[in-house]
């Protein structure tokens, strides 16, 4: 087993256009970039940045913009460009994509938008661009937080309330049988995101490369990883890329939702290990 390195952590505020991404990096060694979800910020990959920069990689986690310590979004964009700004600014040419989410969503479209500069993909719970929503559940809620919105008594809680049913909870439970402790934590981040970028809401139209149809030509090393608790259109997306991406590996989490890294944390550390010793070289 390889022995843990200490590391320093760098954080840094990186300009954008019309904006700039706030990062840290830790770990030297091929570069792995973590891809947060929507609503939520860099620290949902608390369980894996330390620890992979322990383990011989050059690890950068940002929050997206309109996230965390991020600009609020003031006009239209693509998350894949300000991604592919932040690695330019720091000098990365090449580097893995370990997104979940909307995380995994910017990973698939930075790796058609620009292929050169993504050496492997590691999706997590993924959002492919181009394929629309569809389950029921997901619609509901997702409706449900539209009205909140326009609501100034109690709409910012009732929307994070719907985020956490959506994406931490899952269609198969209720929240008294999610752990306290993660539902805590990701209302938090959610909340505090929420009040930080509310003005950014609506303010401009993310650009995207609409994925769905050009998940054939991806040409790098693939591994779609997802909860049996998500939702169908996750599961959906999930086997899309997996049947579609050449070589594509799948691997399924058992009582997992939406938020693997965090739940099966004990069996997503180690797929994600495996899967980069076999795609990049330490040495």
């Amino acid at each position: 087993m390889t022995h843990a390195r200490t590391h320093t952590v760098t954080a840094a505020t990186v300009p954008v256009e019309a904006g700039e991404l706030f990062c840290e990096s830790a770990g030297e060694g091929p570069p792995v970039v973590l891809l947060h979800g929507g609503m939520l910020d860099l620290t949902m990959w608390d369980e894996q940045f330390s620890w992979l920069a322990g383990l011989g990689y050059r690890v950068i986690r940002y929050d997206a913009r309109g996230h965390g310590r991020s600009s609020t979004v003031a006009g239209n964009y693509a998350h894949h460009d300000d991604l592919h700004a932040l690695l330019t600014h720091l000098d990365v040419p090449r580097a893995t994509l370990l997104g979940l989410s909307l995380g995994a969503r910017t990973a698939l479209d930075a790796a058609i938008a620009r292929p050169q500069s993504v050496s492997a993909l590691i999706l997590a719970s993924p959002g492919v661009s181009g394929r629309p929503f569809a389950d029921p559940y997901i619609t509901h809620h997702t409706a449900q937080q539209m009205a909140a919105m326009g609501d100034r008594d109690g709409g910012a809680e009732r929307f994070v309330e719907h985020f956490l049913r959506m994406w931490v909870d899952g269609p198969y439970r209720e929240p008294s049988q999610v752990s306290r402790t993660l539902r805590e934590r990701m209302h938090a981040s959610a909340t505090a995101n929420v009040m930080r970028h509310a003005r950014g809401l609506g303010a401009g139209i993310p650009r995207e490369i609409g994925a769905a149809d050009r998940l054939a030509s991806i040409g790098v090393p693939t591994l779609v990883l997802d909860g049996e608790l998500d939702s169908s259109d996750i599961s959906s997306n999930a086997q899309a890329i997996a049947h579609t991406v050449p070589h594509a590996r799948h691997q399924r989490f058992a009582s997992a939702a939406h938020m693997i890294n965090l739940e099966s944390t004990a069996l997503f550390n180690p797929a994600v290990t495996s899967f980069l010793a076999s795609t990049t070289d330490l040495n």
